[in-house]
Order: C-alpha cells, then structure tokens, then sequence
C-alpha cells in the first residue's frame, strides 16, 4: 500500500464516514454514509485523491482525460488533473452535466474536445453505478471512447457488477474493508 493510499484511508475514515441511519440515492438504507465531499475538497486530502487515482489507472493505456457527473466526480477530475502535471502526465478533465445546457452552446460535456479520444469516467462514491454510465451515455454522444470507470470508495453494493456487465473494466482505489466498515 503506497503511503498516500494508507494516508487516503486515514483521513476518509476520520472525517468522511458517518454512522446513523441514511438513505442512499438508490433508495436503500444504511448505518453509515461515505460522504466524499467533506475530503475531496479539502486542501490536505485532494492531492492525496489525485495521487492514488492516477496509481489507479497507470496501467490503462493511451486516456488522455477524466471526469465524470458533476458534482461528485468533479473535484476528483481535478486532483487528477493537478497532482498529473506535478508528474509530468498530461491527464485533463470534463464534467457532465446531468442534462444539456438550455442555453449557450447547450452541452452536456463540458471540457476539452474528446470525439475520439480514450476517457477514465471517475467517480467518488459508488453505490449502484448509475452515474458512471449515466455519464457513459453522455460521452458516447460526443465520441470518446470508454476505457474504464474508477471510483475512490467502492461501498461494494454491485455496482462493480453493473459496470462489468456493462463492457467496462472497474477500478476502485478503496473499499468497504479498507475504512473498517465491512
């Protein structure tokens, strides 16, 4: 485990992880809630996410950018994007609306041009994976090519499965395990 993984884990389970009773956007309940937001906007914790996705997703050849539905996937878009031009990578970042835009150029992809390029969909918490191919539908539209999703805490509820099944490879930098909630 590298030392901004176990760091990662560290801060996560301290500041991220709350216990009670919740509901999930799936419409489950649950006794705890990984809320992502509370880190990955957090100065000490989001070099920390850009560092382990991008050891994440070193071995995924030729993506040029990530990103993927606003607003969780956003901030982690962005530490990749940054802690990848501290490593000399030229990794960009898009954000997908949940609908186009009404008004201006009316996109749902905001960001570089990507017809034809390879993308890593990111996403910070994964339930059902809903979002991940929600964003999927959207870059299909654009044409960039998939070559995976990547999540920074899979809460192992299936959707690695759905994604799977799905054609796409699946990539979670923490788990359930990791946080002690399993």
């Amino acid at each position: 485990m590298t030392d901004a993984r176990q760091q990662l884990i560290e801060y996560i389970s301290a500041e991220a992880v709350f216990h009670g009773d919740f509901t999930l956007t799936s419409g489950k309940k649950a006794t705890y809630y990984v809320d992502l937001r509370k880190v990955s906007l957090d100065h000490r914790v989001a070099p920390l996410i850009g560092q382990v996705m991008i050891d994440l997703i070193a071995d995924v050849p030729d993506v040029v950018a990530v990103g993927g539905m606003t607003m969780g996937a956003d901030p982690v878009a962005a530490a990749v994007l940054h802690q990848g031009a501290a490593r000399g990578l030229s990794y960009d970042a898009f954000v997908v609306r949940k609908e186009p835009k009404d008004h201006g150029r009316g996109k749902q992809v905001e960001g570089p041009e990507l017809a034809g390029k390879r993308v890593i969909v990111l996403e910070d918490t994964s339930t059902t994976g809903g979002s991940p191919l929600a964003a999927i539908e959207a870059l299909k539209k654009v044409g960039a090519e998939i070559a995976g999703v990547a999540v920074v805490v899979d809460r192992n509820t299936g959707a690695r499965e759905i994604i799977e099944n799905a054609g796409y490879p699946y990539f979670a930098a923490i788990g359930l395990a990791d946080l002690g909630l399993e």
